[in-house]
């Protein structure tokens, strides 16, 4: 924070440029295809962008929800008034490629397709490997909401044929929050020029300002986080990559999850659908106190999150960042002692 950076500067418009490079290699998609293009921004705001930038008048966005996550996509169509369909699915549940398929049959006339990778509302891992292409085959433009799993888990997203993919900087590339970002399918982005029902939210028009300026942002970008993910992407490599990272945080979750088991927390989700990202934990009783729970996890040095069900008392536990075993040892030492005091 103590150095100023210019956002004309040469140098900072090249750092910008690798970093886009960078993000293709993750997303294991070939440069000739496929382009990224960074917003100013939350995760949501590259939603957003994308949203309000890629479907036309004419288009039906079909939306597969099955928590907070996909439900806020709902709420930006409505915001700029795009026809949509909902397939609601329960929050405990995936989404699964049959429940598209009917969904489909019943609105023949949708032509985009959005859903969310890791639907942090609960944890779970939704199956874009067996919804995506299908889908694709269909002739229906995707979009995958990958905002808690970019990074963390390997997604080979040319393979899967994935129009657009949004994810940003403080998730599992573990930089800190100021922008999102979009990888996408380059022939389908120049097609939408025109479309964006923002100024500053038009993708189109950040691609284009980036493609013809060497990495140029439209708007003043956030050049210290933009610095620190750079530096981020840098301590991915080191790591070993995404799949050494992935091992990372899947061993943080299976670790966590048996240690809760075994003081009395009840893991939300199945197994077979649980991310590595985040677990949601049943409260073990009636009068659990999460309040106090968490207050005192707090002074011990850990925060956690409250649930965002409305019909099961939860909470979460995240499994990301510069969080290794050790760390989840600590924590379940200091959860089984509160456990002792409080019911």
């Amino acid at each position: 924070m103590e150095f100023d950076y210019c956002t004309w500067d040469d140098d900072y418009k090249g750092i910008t440029q690798t970093i886009r490079r960078s993000l293709l290699d993750i997303a294991q998609v070939s440069s000739k295809k496929y382009t990224s293009v960074l917003m100013q921004g939350s995760g949501t705001y590259g939603v957003e962008s994308v949203i309000s930038s890629v479907i036309p008048d004419d288009g039906t966005l079909m939306i597969a929800m099955n928590g907070a996550y996909g439900e806020r996509i709902g709420q930006m169509a409505d915001v700029y008034g795009i026809d949509h369909v909902d397939l609601i699915i329960d929050e405990q549940q995936p989404i699964t490629l049959e429940s598209v398929k009917q969904m489909l049959k019943r609105y023949p006339e949708t032509t985009h397709f959005a859903m969310i990778h890791c639907e942090t509302t609960t944890g779970i891992l939704n199956p874009i490997e067996e919804i995506i292409p299908w889908m694709h085959e269909q002739g229906i433009i995707t979009i995958v909401d990958a905002m808690s799993s970019f990074g963390g888990i390997p997604i080979a997203v040319e393979d899967l044929k994935i129009d657009y993919l949004i994810s940003s900087t403080n998730k599992c590339i573990q930089g800190v929050p100021g922008f999102s970002f979009i990888v996408a399918n380059e022939e389908k982005l120049r097609e939408i020029e025109g479309i964006a029902r923002t100024l500053s939210l038009d993708l189109y028009s950040q691609f284009d300002e980036m493609e013809a300026n060497n990495g140029k942002w439209r708007f003043t970008s956030p050049t210290h986080v933009v610095h620190a993910f750079a530096q981020a992407l840098i301590e991915l490599r080191v790591e070993g990559g995404v799949e050494k990272r992935f091992e990372r945080y899947r061993d943080n979750q299976s670790k966590l999850s048996e240690g809760m088991k075994k003081l009395g927390f009840e893991p939300l989700i199945d197994t077979d659908w649980q991310s590595p990202i985040i677990t949601s934990f049943k409260y073990p009783s009636d009068d659990f106190d999460f309040g106090k729970f968490y207050s005192k996890l707090k002074e011990s040095g850990f925060v956690i999150y409250p649930g965002k069900l409305s019909e099961v008392p939860t909470f979460r536990i995240g499994n990301i960042g510069e969080v290794y075993a050790e760390d989840i040892d600590r924590l379940l030492k200091v959860i089984e002692k509160l456990s002792q005091k409080i019911s």
